[in-house]
């Protein structure tokens, strides 16, 4: 039996998730859902009734992160662990302030205590920071993808995707070659084919797909 792996399709944890299965060629039975209408059986599996969740039967993996590890833990094969502490460092400013920020410049409606002007601002401050790491460089640290470039992109697309002709007039020219690149890379293609939703009937669908 392949571990199970609930997701939703456009949520950055969950492709974050699918990122790093996908470069450990870590097969898993993907079970598609809507967060609006989640499964019971998702309900009982996940403790924080959020996706991703990974299950093994006996045990889960409830976070993003943790998955990603516990995949490249398994194989490394594009080296994505071979970063240095920096990385670990972006990764925790991408999940911690910036993700807060980010959500209160998208989803205003859900903090009116908060202005999503200055909350764009202060995720911008994040973004001006990759700008400066790129450099001339395509990836973060250097000719090939990281772990943080992994982790860090699809948050960065969610981000851009608030106001595409606003992000596009920023003066971060590297970060948006690099946002290109990624969402035009095969491997983004493939982590974000469509499924049906899962319905109790199903045993999901094997993924990546060989």
């Amino acid at each position: 039996m392949l571990p199970v792996l609930w997701s939703f399709r456009r949520c950055p944890y969950a492709m974050r998730a699918r990122l790093g299965l996908a470069s450990a060629g870590q097969q898993v039975s993907l079970r598609e859902i809507v967060l609006r209408d989640k499964p019971e059986a998702f309900l009982k599996t996940s403790k924080s009734a959020t996706v991703p969740c990974l299950d093994f039967g006996a045990e889960q993996i409830d976070e993003s992160l943790d998955i990603m590890l516990w995949a490249l833990s398994q194989s490394d094969p594009e080296d994505l662990l071979a970063m240095p502490a920096l990385g670990h460092e972006l990764i925790a400013e991408c999940d911690g302030p910036f993700k807060a920020a980010l959500d209160r410049s998208k989803y205003a409606t859900r903090f009116q205590d908060s202005d999503p002007l200055e909350e764009r601002a202060k995720a911008s401050a994040f973004i001006a920071k990759l700008e400066a790491q790129l450099g001339a460089s395509p990836w973060l640290f250097g000719m090939a993808p990281k772990l943080a470039d992994v982790a860090i992109l699809p948050f960065v697309r969610q981000f851009a995707h608030i106001d595409q002709t606003w992000f596009a007039s920023e003066p971060w020219p590297a970060v948006q070659s690099w946002l290109a690149a990624f969402k035009a890379s095969d491997r983004f293609t493939r982590i974000m084919q469509k499924y049906p939703p899962w319905q109790p009937s199903d045993t999901g669908h094997p993924f990546p797909e060989s």
